[in-house]
């Protein structure tokens, strides 16, 4: 048997999402069959499966202790390092540059120094975030950038917040810009381009039509040069829609790849360069929020920009 209580981040959740999260061993079959036959209760009371939980509540679960077991090392985040470039914090969000490298949650290599253990490791050294205290809650990233791209990545520190923050990212209405270098200089400044994106899994990669395609997803492209010579270009991009590698794969398509880019440039045509990664950074964001945000209104029209520029086409020429 396990109690749990509700405490205001698990509020607001549906009974059996709520036990998703906070007996995450529990088969479901085992879960809905403990519903029905009482085995599950709140506040000693029949439960329903669609109840909404609210705080205070008592959930008291009398299943095996085997569909109870908690994760093996809920605190391996100490393992890594707390260290952390913040743009901004409050009582709710967390805005971090993520440095190039550093991949925002674990991957294929499971390696544990990721962008949200280190995150994780902030919050408990500021006593935050403690995972003894939550049932069913972890701080979140809401946005993810590639291993090999810098800029700004939000994490909510709390249930409310992760709610609103994933809508309005849902809803368009979180604006991000980025900084790119690329190939040559574009005919047109500023111009906003339109393909469609096919994802192809197996190669780990996109690729990019000129008109509609089964599987694909139709993409929007807006850039504008910012500084340029004869070879290369500084521009901002504004994303209109959000998909895999989009500047990347997009912006080769029409002929401009980034520099440092191989899996939509080549080898060749960056041999000699100081990059070694694609030159891209998600520098600027803005809360362009259209609708109520709740507890978040106070971010409306609020700008976030990284400080210093993390490149500009002076880095492409050897200062010796």
């Amino acid at each position: 048997m396990k109690q749990f209580i509700i405490n205001e981040n698990d509020s607001g959740q549906r009974l059996d999402k709520f036990l998703t999260k906070a007996a995450p061993t529990m088969p479901k079959s085992i879960m809905y069959k403990a519903i029905r036959t009482k085995n599950i209760k709140i506040n000693r009371k029949r439960a329903e499966i669609s109840t909404k939980l609210i705080t205070g509540d008592i959930v008291d679960v009398y299943v095996n202790d085997e569909f109870l077991i908690t994760a093996d090392n809920p605190l391996v985040f100490l393992s890594v390092s707390d260290s952390l470039d913040i743009i901004y914090e409050d009582d709710n969000i967390l805005l971090v540059n993520k440095p190039v490298g550093l991949v925002v949650h674990e991957d294929e290599s499971n390696s544990p120094d990721t962008l949200i253990n280190r995150v994780l490791h902030y919050l408990y050294n500021q006593k935050i975030y403690n995972p003894s205290d939550e049932n069913s809650f972890v701080p979140s990233l809401c946005n993810r950038i590639d291993r090999n791209t810098s800029g700004i990545v939000i994490c909510a520190k709390n249930a409310q917040t992760l709610r609103i923050i994933n809508l309005k990212i849902k809803d368009r209405e979180i604006l991000k810009k980025y900084l790119a270098l690329i190939f040559g200089v574009p005919k047109e400044k500023h111009n906003t381009v339109t393909a469609f994106l096919r994802k192809d899994t197996n190669k780990k990669q996109v690729e990019i039509f000129n008109k509609p395609i089964q599987n694909g997803l139709k993409i929007i492209t807006e850039y504008r040069v910012l500084e340029n010579d004869n070879k290369f270009s500084l521009i901002e991009v504004t994303l209109h829609t959000g998909r895999t590698h989009q500047i990347r794969a997009h912006m080769a398509y029409i002929g401009h790849p980034l520099v440092g880019e191989t899996k939509y440039g080549t080898a060749q045509m960056n041999k000699g360069l100081p990059f070694k990664y694609q030159a891209l950074c998600s520098y600027s964001l803005t809360f362009s929020f259209a609708t109520d945000a709740e507890h978040l209104n106070y971010l409306k029209d609020k700008t976030f920009t990284l400080k210093n520029r993390p490149f500009d086409i002076s880095n492409l020429y050897d200062k010796n």
